[in-house]
């Protein structure tokens, strides 16, 4: 197994929002982009796509929320920081408890973050756990180009959203007001991001989903412990199942994610004609 990630080319930082402190991994220059960590932690590939996003442009933020930062997930440690995950007060893993509060963090952490890097606007990626998180980003202003990768919860409802009603709907408006696209990506035979879940999104937000399946046989066949003994089934599309080969479908959806940012947050594109247009107006 490969070495744990001692994460030094990145500042280390406490960010506060409303009182709550968490650590934040930050690295690049450019406009904003919150990278969620998957479960069980930030890992060296949750780094390694971190570095690739830094890498196309973009200042990456990487918020600490759960596990040990920049270690590789064995199966026993990371079945333990799922059970505390489960039962903790920032998340909702089960079917109808609705939003995870810790979506409201993370959208102050987009707030401050579009505030020190500027330009359009903030991009959201979630990850497996935290996939669904970078959809409920979405009911902050500044975050304009939200990537939901493989989400899992609730983890009892292969068709369930991690979403109040209330929230529903209101992201539900915000993508719809403002011509936002939600990219999203899970494997065939996934199955804790199942087929069902993605017919939800699409039931909810329509042809701004943007859901793309890939053949689970081309998952990387061998991935960390958690992932091979707990997992059990390909998952993390552009973590810890991506096959690192040129034209590979893994690495391709790697690049389709980055092209996705660039174009919603680059000046000239999407993002940044709304807000010209909403200054215009006012």
């Amino acid at each position: 197994m490969s070495s744990d990630d001692p994460i030094t080319d990145f500042a280390r930082r406490s960010v506060d929002v409303e009182g709550v402190v968490k650590t934040v991994y930050v690295a690049g220059c450019g406009p904003a982009v919150v990278l969620m960590p998957e479960m069980p932690g930030i890992s060296p590939d949750v780094l390694r796509l971190a570095r690739w996003v830094r890498d196309a442009g973009f200042t990456v933020f990487v918020p600490s929320l759960f596990g040990v930062d920049g270690a590789y997930p064995t199966a026993e440690d990371g079945t333990e920081i799922v059970r505390r995950a489960c039962v903790s007060a920032e998340f909702r893993a089960f079917a109808g408890g609705g939003t995870s509060p810790v979506t409201a963090w993370l959208r102050g952490l987009a707030r401050q973050a579009h505030t020190e890097c500027g330009g359009p606007g903030v991009g959201a990626i979630g990850l497996c756990f935290t996939g669904n998180f970078a959809l409920t980003m979405a009911l902050e202003p500044a975050v304009i180009a939200p990537v939901v990768n493989h989400p899992s919860l609730p983890l009892d409802d292969p068709a369930g959203l991690e979403l109040s009603d209330e929230d529903a709907r209101a992201v539900r408006d915000r993508v719809t007001r403002d011509g936002l696209t939600v990219l999203a990506y899970r494997f065939d035979n996934d199955r804790w991001c199942t087929g069902q879940r993605f017919a939800a999104y699409r039931a909810l937000l329509g042809d701004a989903f943007d859901g793309r399946v890939l053949p689970g046989g081309s998952a990387n066949t061998s991935p960390p412990p958690f992932f091979a003994d707990v997992v059990e089934t390909p998952h993390s599309v552009v973590t810890a199942h991506l096959v690192d080969e040129d034209g590979h479908p893994t690495v391709r959806a790697r690049d389709e994610i980055l092209a996705f940012l660039t174009e919603r947050l680059s000046p000239s594109g999407p993002g940044g004609t709304a807000n010209r247009r909403a200054g215009a107006a006012s």
